[in-house]
């Protein structure tokens, strides 16, 4: 074979070679784009018969009438993965999520065994369900050992947790909250209903004794008062990653263990409304992320540890009401708040009232730049000196409170440069001189114009009630838009929601409101030396519900302007010098239900009208010059025929009233109702706007 063929047969040979290399490589890039295109296509596996089959037994055994979910979705022969609140995994069409919460769904029967067969399940949440005081099963939620998160609070379940829960060893949030009103008696704290906690769970150790991932535990209202004194050394022992550790009003009746502190994960810590008894532990000060602790009505005695406060990740302190705390432990301070507060400048709340949190001293003056607090309440205490002038770096301040402490200062001006300051009391202190814009003749210079709550009572402040003052207070003037009935920053801190309560004094009855409503607009300036009349302008005070001018030295006459408060309900001015004729416009105040203008100098004709005929001589007493029918005295001219109503008729028309206020959001609706009749206060152990889902029953406290 000569060169050239030679050469030509390589080419062939090369040419060849390269059409086989160029089509298997066409092959593979061909059936690379084809399985490519099948994952872009692919749909992920429909829900399998027996998951679907397991569903539809759990919704027959709900009622959906007049729930906000009816689960119309949920339809044999379609594909359960698509069904209102369920998710499915991508391998095999299991059921990992079933999330009904606060769906309205009604049980009679319990808890459908059928449940248990969604084995696949990674979330389940129930909450918000009413399962009618049905006991949560005692076998088969061992079978879900894929749940990671477990939300049964709020349903209506009874009787003991069930030991099949100790067996999801994958669990990271566990909630078996149930919601219960607490009736304050003095220092005791009653459960309102049958008295018994609905859930209990005698060994919280065994509880958590396999659940080594848990991060979120609460258990709120759970019966744990079997637990002794060890009751959380079970958490130390098992739970190395818990953040969030919620066990209010559980009976718990034993030490703070110091042991907590060994789980350095720890964020949130919620012992109130128990017997916890002895001392905080000062170990809690090293817990580098704590942000929430609440330990207010319990036993605690001694002192709280000062380095606590030295943790700048604290947003919230509330230690309040343990009457056996002496103070602040500080060698340097001496009880004294220590000024290290100052420093926290991420801490939102403080609160150290109570009669038992016996602070003394001055309040630290060291407030920085980005303070953070949105409400302190100091109240209860022997704090005095005067008030920090540092409080105006707190621009979110929404309320503060210094009640009946021994603070001795003029009033703060300074402090209506804090622009969402809503309640300022300063009640039972030494506060001396007059209220109102400084010297300086800046009537700017003392501007409230976000205060809906502002008591002065039993100070020493004197002079005259300014009228422009009154009409500077704007928010008291107009509603604005879209504002919420709770006051105050209802800001969330893992998932919990907090109110901002105050203690004032409402139609005589000194209160606690364990939240501050919108409709509370007060103003108390009773025990102090004010003098001259009452500024007609307070009349543009529209939203008024209560106003308490007594034991002064005011003079003139009655504004009629207070005619147009109508919503005011509480009407105290008694212990006056007041003067001339009762306002004929009073008596169109229909909710005015507390009147009291005794020991005055009034005179003439009582108004005579139907509601005004309720108010009994009590209201009126020490005024010689005053006659009429609620009166001990008779005018002389002819007393108009109207009959009085039968005392019978007079308690059923009190109880329509008071019951009228709770549906219309007059007042303080049903749960100060029951403080109104029967002089006690009232509390519930859970934060915001919440219901009794066992039996439907809507109560907004």
């Amino acid at each position: 074979m000569t060169s050239g063929s030679s050469r030509c047969v390589q080419l062939l040979g090369v040419h060849l070679l390269l059409h086989v290399l160029l089509g298997v490589n066409l092959s593979c890039y061909s059936l690379a784009t084809y399985r490519n295109s099948n994952r872009t296509i692919r749909r992920p596996p429909s829900c399998r018969p027996d998951q679907a089959s397991a569903l539809l037994q759990l919704k027959h055994s709900f009622s959906t009438n007049g729930s906000q979910c009816t689960l119309a979705s949920w339809r044999s022969g379609t594909d359960c993965c698509r069904w209102e609140g369920i998710s499915c995994g991508d391998a095999d069409g299991r059921v990992t999520t079933l999330d009904l919460a606060d769906c309205g769904l009604e049980s009679g029967g319990g808890l459908h065994p059928a449940l248990f067969d969604l084995t696949s399940l990674r979330r389940l949440d129930l909450a918000g369900n009413d399962f009618n005081e049905s006991q949560l099963p005692s076998a088969g939620i061992e079978r879900l050992a894929e749940l990671v998160y477990l939300n049964l609070s709020a349903t209506g379940f009874v009787g003991e947790i069930p030991r099949g829960i100790r067996r999801l060893r994958r669990l990271v949030s566990l909630d078996l909250s149930t919601w219960i009103y607490l009736l304050e008696l003095d220092d005791y704290f009653v459960p309102l209903g049958d008295g018994r906690w609905p859930l209990v769970e005698p060994d919280i150790g065994s509880l958590v004794a396999n659940l080594s991932n848990l991060k979120v535990l609460r258990l709120d209202s759970v019966d744990l008062s079997s637990n002794g004194a060890a009751w959380c050394d079970g958490f130390a022992n098992s739970t190395p990653q818990l953040q969030v550790l919620r066990l209010p009003n559980t009976g718990l009746d034993a030490p703070i263990c110091g042991s907590l502190s060994t789980i350095r994960s720890l964020v949130d810590i919620n012992l109130s409304y128990n017997r916890l008894h002895g001392q905080v532990p000062e170990s809690f000060a090293d817990l580098p992320n704590l942000s929430v602790l609440r330990l207010s009505y319990n036993r605690l005695e001694g002192w709280f540890p000062t380095r606590i406060f030295w943790n700048n990740n604290l947003t919230v302190v509330d230690i309040s009401y343990n009457f056996e705390i002496s103070g602040i432990a500080s060698s340097d301070f001496h009880q004294e708040l220590p000024s290290s507060i100052g420093e926290l400048t991420s801490l939102r709340l403080l609160e150290v009232s109570g009669a038992g949190n016996r602070l003394n001293g001055r309040l630290p003056d060291s407030l920085k730049q980005d303070c953070s607090f949105d409400a302190l309440d100091f109240s209860d205490n022997k704090i005095e000196g005067q008030l920090p002038r540092s409080l105006v770096a707190c621009q979110d301040l929404e309320v503060f409170d210094i009640g009946n402490n021994h603070i001795s200062d003029t009033f703060p001006c300074w402090m209506s440069v804090l622009p969402k300051l809503q309640v300022l009391v300063l009640k039972s202190n030494k506060f001396v001189g007059m209220v109102g814009p400084s010297n300086s003749g800046d009537k700017n210079s003392c501007e409230f114009t976000k205060l809906r709550i502002f008591d002065l009572a039993s100070n020493n402040f004197s002079g005259l009630l300014v009228h422009e003052w009154f009409k500077s207070m704007k928010s008291m003037m107009t509603q604005t838009v879209n504002e919420t009935l709770v006051m105050g920053n209802q800001y969330k801190l893992l998932d919990h929601t907090y109110q901002f309560t105050a203690s004032i004094t409402y139609k005589g009855l000194d209160i606690i409101f364990s939240k501050i409503l919108r409709t509370i607009v007060v103003i108390d300036i009773s025990n102090n030396a004010f003098q001259g009349a009452i500024p007609e302008s307070i009349g543009d005070l529209i939203l008024l519900s209560g106003v308490n001018m007594s034991y002064n030295a005011l003079t003139g006459m009655i504004p009629s302007q207070l005619g147009a408060l109508h919503q005011l309900e509480s009407l105290d001015v008694p212990s006056n010098d007041l003067s001339g004729e009762i306002p004929q416009e009073l008596a169109s105040l229909d909710f005015l239900s507390t009147l009291n203008l005794s020991y005055n100098k009034l005179e003439g004709r009582i108004p005579e009208s139907p509601h005004f005929l309720t108010f009994g001589n009590l209201s009126f007493l020490g005024n010689i010059g005053l006659c009429g029918l609620q009166a001990s005295k008779a005018c002389n001219n002819i007393t108009p025929n109207i009959d009085l109503p039968h005392s019978d008729e007079m308690k059923s028309k009190d109880i329509v009233l008071l019951f009228l206020f709770s549906g219309l959001g007059f007042g303080v609706g049903f749960a100060v109702a029951v403080v109104l009749a029967f002089g006690i206060r009232l509390r519930r152990i859970c934060q915001g706007i919440i219901f009794m889902r066992q039996k439907n029953i809507f109560i907004l406290v």
